[in-house]
């Protein structure tokens, strides 16, 4: 297989089609090499427009989405970033060398551990992974961007208080059979911007938090 260009198609294929055309995007897509960052046995699929198994019920964004959400967040350098939900690996590591301090939350020990090995393969440097459940908020720090990974059926205030002002969420919200993809932006005290960017359905991250239900 000629990874370069599966890895060129895919970006022109897949990427730029879904309206990705920032190009320090599509230039990172290039730098880090994806395939580093998918199980061994799905190597093959890493350009693939799926979502690859990464075992225990959890996957990986298609290549598309990964991008199109990065695009969104508009990362600029020296901006503290949330992930909840590191998986792979490979978004963390696309945060990073943007030039993000990412704080990196998984609540899957062996997708941490593994994660973390292949961001220290990479060279993949200003990245604290932690071990643990974000799927309602992470301590008490401050961002300029929070990202889950992972959907929740309601986004839960946590997220909004430990926004910087114009600090930006994004977050799959919803349930099957439609999701809405939402950018979130802390334009005041108080006040959020919203934009929905897409439909999608993504797997819920572990312990998303539920909306109440009416009880008779």
């Amino acid at each position: 297989m000629d990874l370069e260009k599966a890895r060129f198609n895919m970006v022109e294929q897949q990427v730029r089609t879904w309206e990705v055309l920032d190009q320090r995007v599509l230039d990172l897509l290039f730098l880090v090499r994806r395939e580093d960052f998918v199980p061994p046995e799905y190597r093959l699929l890493a350009f693939a427009d799926l979502e690859i198994p990464l075992g225990d019920h959890q996957k990986m964004w298609a290549p598309k989405m990964e991008a199109r959400v990065l695009q969104e967040l508009a990362i600029e350098q020296g901006e503290n970033v949330l992930e909840i939900g590191t998986g792979s690996g490979y978004f963390t590591a696309l945060l990073a060398r943007l030039g993000a301090r990412v704080t990196s939350v998984e609540i899957n020990p062996r997708l941490a551990a593994e994660a973390r090995a292949k961001l220290a393969r990479a060279g993949v440097g200003s990245v604290d992974l932690a071990v643990g459940d974000g799927a309602r908020g992470w301590g008490s720090a401050i961002y300029n961007a929070i990202v889950l990974t992972g959907s929740t059926p309601v986004l839960p205030d946590a997220f909004i208080g430990q926004l910087a002002p114009g600090g930006r969420v994004f977050a799959v919200v919803g349930e099957p059979p439609v999701m809405l993809a939402r950018l979130m932006r802390l334009v005041a005290p108080g006040a959020l911007a919203k934009r929905i960017l897409f439909e999608t359905v993504v797997d819920p991250l572990t312990n998303a938090a539920a909306p109440a239900r009416f009880e008779f």
